[in-house]
């Protein structure tokens, strides 16, 4: 069912908005509306701006708790000023113990790459110092790519009066120096760029050889490294023995800040020298009622409430309120789409349709009960929806395994309580001799279909739609159509007397006319004109193929529901040929191992089939009577969900 919906506007001082949201409003779950939209006709209304002085200290108590263990028990309940005052008091302590942190950082990133300089030349047994000193000779340090090496010495060697010394070799690279005589600084530069050598500069400051250097630096990477993880220690042993006040103070100003955003719907009006702020927005009814309960007797807040039915300037955000073993099936109204507050909800007819259609479709007692019992399981330890639709889908497919006989494909185990789908045929006039399953499939699509457009007759009178009510295809004059055509039926099938000719052209042919005439129909009891738009001619044309069309749907949607009854033998089909491949067909020793692959093979495989196809009979030959989809979502801004 969906929830009746109140709209409130709520106004006081600009000052006390926070008051109020923390005191009363942060209670109830509101969907708020645009203050500065929905009050357009108003005059003297400007936005609430302002800057969320919260925001910041927010941003600094969560990077401090994200720093603290898990499990950490949060301490005693703090006011936003409190709050403001531990971060800040945080933020200094550390700020005083971090505070040489930034450089010693900077200084160990400049160390180590240094370090990643120097190390491919440290098989090198000469100071890196004396070489970069050489007057006559220029170095070029640097790697090539180990595919162009043997390329790139062969060129040096042949065509340039240089030598390359290698000190190092990975998997990617050759590391070395490049020695060039002066005159041939620019020219060699150019060939080692065509040949893709990196230059690597690699400073001179330290004495010693390349291996000396390196460990040097090692060294004071590691006592960097040990410092600042000591700062880091200090820091984090600083914020532990203040975690329970940092992840209050984190509490309050995070819900400070959400509610502080509540400005962006407000409107804000000035009256005798006082400001007041405006809010709209949805409640449900009962919350609506303990709202204005709880602040009728406060000065500062004024609440003024509307019925849904008086509200024309919008309409009301849709809120589903279902009983629990229903409540998982809003996962296929949402994927369709939300009912508009003024159209049923869907949710408890989907529930049982598709489970008494899965049941029919997927009757097993053994595989059912492990749809039930797995669905069950998943459904109370992750509360997934689909969880829980399995497991009720189960629940009906074990029913109408013990109507069925069936327990796991043995259908010799127990009795069947009313018919074995392969084996149970009717004999019909006209038709002949067809299968029980499926008479019973389509006699209960009709009545299914039948439904549907007395759900369609009912949102057409929320709506106050006259012609949907009276001449659509799915309101009355569809109805009477649609049920005399499946009263001929029984009775044909039934081997009774159908009515009289003068009694079956009024009940067939008078709604069939006033289904042509909807338009006309509609407009002259509304009191439109034109009666008809776009000439007599294009009219009767467009009519007759939408009448065609009619009788096509009303066809094909009955017909539709064969594909129960046919899943229902398939069903019985596929576990004998398991049990044929397990050597249980004759009453022997079935090879076990078989038999539970095969009915794990078909209860995954059907279930998923049978689960898609009940789902399309629902939204296709059921929902497309009655149910448009076209709600918006009830969201609440605050308070609990």
């Amino acid at each position: 069912m969906i929830e009746k919906m109140t709209f409130l506007n709520i106004s006081g001082p600009k000052e006390d908005i926070d008051r109020m949201v923390d005191d009363y409003l942060g209670k109830y779950p509101i969907h708020l509306e645009n203050a500065l939209s929905e009050l357009s006709a108003v005059r003297d209304l400007y936005p609430f701006t302002q800057a969320n002085p919260y925001k910041e200290w927010l941003d600094k108590a969560e990077g401090f708790c994200g720093r603290l263990p898990e499990g950490t028990a949060e301490g005693r309940a703090l006011s936003p000023e409190e709050a403001v005052d531990v971060i800040r008091e945080i933020k200094g302590e550390l700020h005083q113990t971090e505070q040489n942190l930034p450089a010693l950082k900077q200084e160990l990133a400049e160390s180590q790459d240094l370090l990643h300089k120097i190390s491919p030349f440290r098989s090198l047994p000469v100071e890196i110092s004396e070489l970069v000193k050489f007057r006559f000779i220029k170095l070029r340090f640097g790697r090539i790519p180990r595919d162009l090496c043997k390329k790139f010495e062969q060129y040096v060697y042949d065509d340039l009066n240089m030598i390359f010394l290698k000190t190092q070799t990975d998997e990617e690279y050759v590391w070395g120096i490049c020695f060039i005589p002066p005159g041939q600084k620019e020219k060699a530069d150019a060939v080692l760029s065509a040949l893709r050598f990196e230059r690597v500069w690699v400073p001179d400051e330290y004495t010693g050889t390349a291996e000396e250097a390196y460990e040097e630096l090692n060294a004071k990477c590691r006592k960097l490294t040990s410092e600042i993880e000591r700062i880091r220690k200090k820091s984090d042993e600083m914020i532990r023995t203040r975690a329970g006040e940092l992840l209050a103070a984190r509490t309050v100003l995070a819900r400070r800040t959400k509610n502080f955003d509540i400005r962006k719907y407000a409107a804000c009006t000035k009256e005798r020298e006082v400001t007041y702020y405006i809010l709209c927005g949805w409640m449900g009814e009962a919350d609506a009622k303990a709202f204005i309960a709880e602040t009728e007797k406060d000065p500062k807040v004024t609440c003024i409430e509307e019925d849904a039915q008086q509200v024309t300037y919008e309409n009301p955000p849709t809120r589903l309120k279902n009983p629990g073993i229903f409540k998982p099936f809003e996962m296929y109204i949402k994927m369709y789409g939300l009912p508009s507050y003024k159209e049923l909800d869907p949710t408890v007819f989907v529930a049982i349709t598709y489970s008494l259609l899965f049941g029919a479709m997927f009757g097993d007692l053994g595989q059912g009960m492990l749809l039930l019992i797995g669905g069950f399981i998943l459904y109370k330890k992750k509360n997934m929806a689909l969880a829980g639709i399995i497991s009720t889908a189960g629940f009906f497919s074990s029913i109408f395994g013990i109507l069925f006989g069936s327990i796991f494909g043995f259908e010799d185990i127990i009795p069947a309580l009313w018919l074995r789908p392969r084996e149970a045929m009717s004999q019909l006039p006209v038709i002949g001799n067809l299968n029980t399953v499926f008479v019973v499939a389509v006699a209960f699509g009709m009545f299914l279909i039948l439904v549907t457009m007395v759900m369609h007759i009912i949102n057409a009178v929320k709506a106050g739609s006259v012609g949907d009510k009276w001449f659509d295809t799915n309101g009355v004059a569809g109805f009477i159509f649609y049920a005399m055509i499946c009263l001929c039926i029984v009775l044909v099938m039934s081997g009774r007397t159908l009515p009289g000719a003068v009694l079956l052209v009024l009940l067939i042919g008078l709604p069939l006319l006033a289904i042509a005439l909807k338009e006309p129909l509609e407009n002259l009891i509304e009191k439109k004109k034109p009666l008809i738009e776009g000439g007599i001619g294009m009219y009767i044309t467009q009519t007759f193929f939408e009448l065609f069309e009619t009788m096509l749907s009303f066809f094909s949607n009955t017909l539709s529901f064969v594909r129960v009854g046919a899943f229902a033998v398939s069903h019985a089909a596929m576990m004998e040929v398991v049990l044929m491949l397990a050597g249980a067909e004759n009453g022997g020793s079935p090879n076990w191992i078989v038999v539970v692959l095969g009915n794990l093979f078909v209860c995954g495989l059907e279930g998923l089939i049978v689960g898609i196809q009940v789902l399309r009979l629902e939204y296709y030959e059921m929902f497309s009577r009655f149910y448009r989809g076209d709600g918006r979502e009830f969201r609440p801004f605050l308070g609990k969900h």
